[in-house]
């Protein structure tokens, strides 16, 4: 439409242009062939008017031109808005007015978006947000397992089909997919075709007009109000506009009627209904258009929608209600038509096969479509093309969905799924990428082969229970534990099932050990734990249980007979207990035995050395010589006892040092004194030379002076005692260190290699020739005593004969005062 100021422009400037050069063409026409500048002179000004009217002519008509280019691209613009937001609302129409509960995870959101009647579907006067709180519509065990699967949905995009359950025998189906990258579930009663449809509780009262109107003014959609004798009494903006674009012009100071004089009649909800009323008219101008009308409290309304077939007529399948919504999906689609045309793809189909869009938007056949995915490769490598084609074009004929795998040149495998269209009209394909998932197939079935034998080759019976309390893995020692065929088993059976075979198997107590167990199993409450424990079965078989809870919510389980180890296990105790009781009496043993022979010893020692003194008579030699042996035996036996005594005493742990500074000299001179005592007894004999050796600057030892005297006539004792008359037995006193070196060195026959470890342990072990023969005990003292000081002992043998015995001590590490 020219604006009014560019047409009154023009209407003035074209009657003046014509007057002008109309009459004066001739006479200018012959004046300008021979005229002179002076001649031409008055006609100037015509000229230039003339060139001023032309001028604005055209520069009217230019923009007049523009404006209307400017004002036809913006109604298409709109109109493409429009068709946007009609799918749009449509789809988001159709997902509220279905019987179902749909919940989608968009990126970004806190949380799902939900569509559906919520009241419908879980009952009561449940709200949108009331649907997230499963444990008010679904008993805990229904919805412990849809939380679980919603997610591992959300987290790993696992989809589920599920059937769950609500108070009194409610059932619902619950399915969850990826769509787009987005979650999206979907809930249904099992019983909803069953059931008749109930109108939701928003419509038990009808809307008031005001409240319509205000709704109907936010709307990008036309709508109207009526009163109850069908008269229009309000029209938002949109129904204005497209009133306008179709021509159709107010009469009398009405609003204009879209949709013709009969159009009151045709949209009037019939009846005592309530809900809304959905028809679909093809306007003449403005397409097809999806009415909806619902009744109002004192007449009735409608708003319309343009249609799938408005937004098809352009004949751009890119801007199709179908592509719209197919474009959505990472799942490669394509529609062709009967002709076996390509009408409708999303992007995900072009990306799939790598082709052009644009190409795809000229509709090219499917035929040449396979041929250009053969010339490139990325067809099924198969020796007969042309009979592969043929039988992939059967899909035109198809009665029901077909699926095919095709196992491509790339490593990709698709599952092709074709699908006639309504009514014949042509194929749905849709392109399902299954690479991914036949490799975790793969990965999947050899794991769970891999914990199949691990389970196997266990020696412990394994149970996992899923959270509705059946059987869902376990191994062959589960059936020879508990006397259960493998065949049961492997039907999943439930666990009041097991309880019941165990109750054949295990007549006594098999049922009702199962029934304790199925209570910690079932268990599913927040604050559940691991459990473990012993059980003590009718047949004396001892078991060990533990029962972990799972991440998921199942329960695993896992038997180990103890019962020949715990037999083992009693034994040792048994026998330790024997033995700890032997020790003690051999301890009180000793040492009753120790005091028992130092009364009767006092008194050999004490008449023997009263005989010796010759008061109560002279001795003759023999006398004297046995009164003698009598006195140093029991000197020796004396000693013995003490020995005994003192390794009891550290046996025991109660034997104490007296710690104080020493000096080295005294003490060596202290065990030679006993020494000397000692071997009195020798008689005739001629006895060792004994040689000792001091270095000088030693430091003062500190320990106990009368076990250290011990340890040093031990060592000279044995080294005496297994020497020959006459030879030498030297001492040697050396600091090492922090540590200060007795060593003694013989020139016996020694002891031989094998009973070298055994030296320090108080055994006699092989005979060994020598002078004389001990108890052995000396040197299990000098090990004794040595390690109470902190210090260590070694015994080697000389070359070509001796042995020498090394005792090391620290000068002054401090000490405990107890041996323990």
């Amino acid at each position: 439409m020219v604006p009014h100021a560019y047409r009154a422009r023009l209407v003035r400037a074209i009657p003046i242009a014509i007057a002008v050069l109309v009459p004066a063409a001739p006479a200018a026409a012959q004046s300008l062939l021979g005229a002179s500048p002076a001649q031409l002179a008055p006609i100037a000004p015509y000229a230039i008017a003339v060139g001023a009217a032309v001028f604005g002519a055209v520069s009217a008509w230019s923009a007049w031109r523009s404006r209307r280019n400017r004002e036809s691209a913006s109604r298409a613009a709109r109109r493409q808005l429009r068709r946007m937001r009609a799918s749009l609302d449509e789809i988001e129409a159709l997902l509220s007015g279905m019987r179902e509960i749909t919940l989608i995870w968009h990126e970004g959101a806190t949380g799902p978006r939900i569509y559906g009647p919520v009241d419908l579907v879980i009952g009561g006067e449940a709200r949108a947000g009331d649907v997230l709180n499963l444990e008010a519509w679904l008993t805990t065990d229904s919805a412990a397992a849809l939380s679980v699967a919603l997610s591992t949905l959300r987290s790993r995009g696992t989809e589920f089909d599920l059937t769950v359950n609500g108070p009194e025998d409610a059932q619902y189906r619950a399915s969850g997919r990826l769509a787009a990258g987005a979650p999206v579930v979907r809930i249904t009663p099992v019983s909803v075709a069953a059931q008749p449809l109930v109108l939701p509780s928003s419509f038990e009262r009808r809307p008031d007009i005001e409240s319509c109107r205000a709704l109907f003014a936010c709307f990008a959609h036309p709508a109207w109000i009526r009163n109850p004798r069908g008269a229009l009494i309000y029209a938002n903006d949109a129904y204005m506009e497209l009133a306008r674009s179709v021509g159709v012009m107010p009469v009398g100071g009405q609003l204009p009627e879209l949709f013709g004089s009969d159009g009151p009649d045709r949209h009037r909800p019939g009846g005592e209904s309530r809900g809304p009323v959905t028809i679909t008219e093809h306007h003449p101008r403005a397409g097809r258009l999806d009415i909806t009308l619902f009744a109002l409290e004192d007449g009735w309304a409608g708003y319309a929608i343009a249609g799938q077939a408005a937004s098809e007529t352009d004949g751009d399948p890119s801007l199709s209600f179908l592509t719209a919504a197919i474009n959505q999906l990472a799942t490669a689609v394509a529609v062709f038509d009967a002709a076996g045309q390509l009408t409708n793809f999303n992007r995900a189909f072009a990306e799939l096969w790598d082709l052009d869009p644009e190409w795809l938007r000229a509709r090219p056949n499917e035929r040449a479509i396979l041929d250009k995915l053969r010339t490139s490769g990325q067809l099924p490598p198969e020796p007969d093309y042309r009979r592969w084609r043929a039988e992939h074009l059967k899909s035109y004929s198809l009665a029901g969905p077909r699926e095919t795998m095709w196992a491509l040149p790339n490593s990709q495998v698709l599952n092709v799924i074709a699908a006639p269209a309504p009514q014949h009209r042509g194929v749905i394909y849709v392109y399902e990428n299954q690479t991914e998932k036949l490799a975790l197939e793969s990965k999947y079935n050899a794991l769970i082969q891999v914990q199949r034998e691990t389970l196997n080759a266990l020696s412990e019976a394994v149970a996992v229970f899923g959270t509705d309390g059946r059987l869902k893995l376990h191994n062959a020692q589960l059936s020879g534990l508990w006397k259960l065929s493998m065949s049961e088993l492997g039907a999943n059976p439930h666990i009041d099932t097991i309880a019941e075979a165990c109750a054949s198997s295990l007549r006594v107590d098999g049922f009702r050990i199962w029934t304790d167990l199925k209570r910690a199993i079932i268990d599913l409450g927040p604050d559940r734990h691991d459990e473990s424990g012993r059980i003590r079965r009718s047949d004396d078989k001892l078991i060990d249980f533990a029962i972990v809870r799972l991440p998921d919510g199942q329960s695993l389980m896992t038997f180990v007979d103890v019962t020949q180890s715990a037999q083992y296990e009693q034994m040792l105790k048994e026998r330790n207990e024997a033995l700890e009781m032997a020790d003690k009496l051999k301890d009180a043993f000793v040492q009753n035995v120790s005091y028992e022979l130092r009364s009767p010893l006092t008194n050999i020692i004490g008449f023997s050395e009263l005989l010796a003194q010759e008061e109560i008579g002279a001795l003759n030699e023999k006398q004297r010589e046995y009164t003698s042996y009598i006195r140093s035996s029991s000197e020796t036996l004396g000693l013995l006892i003490d020995n005994i005594l003192d390794l009891a005493n550290v046996d025991a742990g109660i034997a104490t040092l007296n710690v104080e500074e020493l000096e080295i000299n005294s003490l060596i001179a202290k065990a030679k004194a006993g020494l000397a005592a000692t071997l009195e007894s020798v008689g005739s004999e001629a006895p060792v030379n004994l040689v000792v050796e001091v270095a000088p600057g030693l430091p003062r030892l500190l320990g106990d002076g009368a076990r250290i005297v011990q340890v040093l006539y031990n060592m000279l004792a044995n080294a005496i005692r297994y020497s020959d008359a006459g030879t030498e037995v030297k001492l040697t006193v050396e600091g090492r260190g922090d540590a200060i070196a007795f060593v003694v060195d013989d020139e016996g026959v020694g002891i031989p290699e094998d009973l070298m470890p055994t030296a320090f342990d108080g055994a006699e072990g092989a005979p060994v020739e020598g002078r004389q023969r001990g108890a052995g005990l000396g040197l299990a003292i000098v090990k004794t005593f040595a390690h109470l000081h902190g210090g260590a002992v070694a015994i080697e043998s000389r070359e070509p004969r001796g042995t020498r015995v090394t005792v090391t001590l620290p000068a002054r590490q401090p000490l405990a005062s107890a041996a323990g």
